[in-house]
């Protein structure tokens, strides 16, 4: 009986073993899947340009050229070792100085008393998602690196990294998710009513 006793433990201890070790496995998937946003740079503005409206994604040899170079609906920024100006403004502007990236619109239309511009960088490893949600008006995308998946009611859309992606207009219910086989990095732009909250939970059919 005392070798089947001592077997016994030992089958014990080795399943403890097991499923301790599943649970930090779960936990450190948990980690690594998980969504990230950072916001980068923000202001409000009372008014917006009247024609139909673009996102156009520069960039500068310095941040101080960029933030000389900001007008009434764009922002400056450094983000993954590069400096960007992002301007909301009519198709085929420019900024002397800069080097268009990208011009991402026409945006759906959005009327508010007060507007948020807004860029956020935002992404994880394979497989992280944002959970469901909504903005008060447009948000588009320009992807660094990986691959980016947006899921909406209009369906599944996807960007690869140097590319860019048009949302859908305010109150969208959204996810966002790292589409690909490397972890995603994107810039999210958007334009907001500034007198609503930025995010609200939403659901997804």
């Amino acid at each position: 009986m005392k070798p089947r006793s001592l077997s016994a433990r030992r089958i014990g201890v080795l399943m403890f073993s097991l499923c301790a070790f599943g649970l930090m496995t779960s936990a450190s998937m948990t980690a690594e899947s998980k969504f990230v946003v950072e916001l980068v740079v923000e202001k409000k503005v009372k008014e917006l340009p009247s024609a139909a409206l673009y996102w156009r994604v520069e960039n500068f040899p310095t941040l101080t050229q960029a933030q000389g170079a900001v007008g009434s609906t764009s922002l400056a920024a450094e983000v993954a070792g590069k400096v960007w100006l992002f301007t909301l403004g009519p198709k085929d502007g420019s900024t002397p100085g800069g080097t268009k990236v990208a011009e991402i619109g026409p945006l759906p239309p959005i009327s508010a008393s007060e507007y948020l511009l807004r860029i956020n960088r935002a992404g994880g490893a394979p497989g992280a998602k944002s959970s469901i949600h909504t903005h008060p008006g447009p948000e588009v995308f320009y992807v660094l690196a990986g691959k980016l998946g947006q899921r909406t009611p209009h369906g599944v859309a996807y960007a690869e990294a140097g590319t860019t992606m048009a949302g859908h207009g305010a109150d969208t219910p959204m996810e966002v998710f790292s589409a690909g086989t490397t972890d995603l990095n994107q810039l999210a732009i958007f334009v907001v009513d500034g007198d609503r909250p930025f995010s609200s939970p939403a659901k997804l059919d």
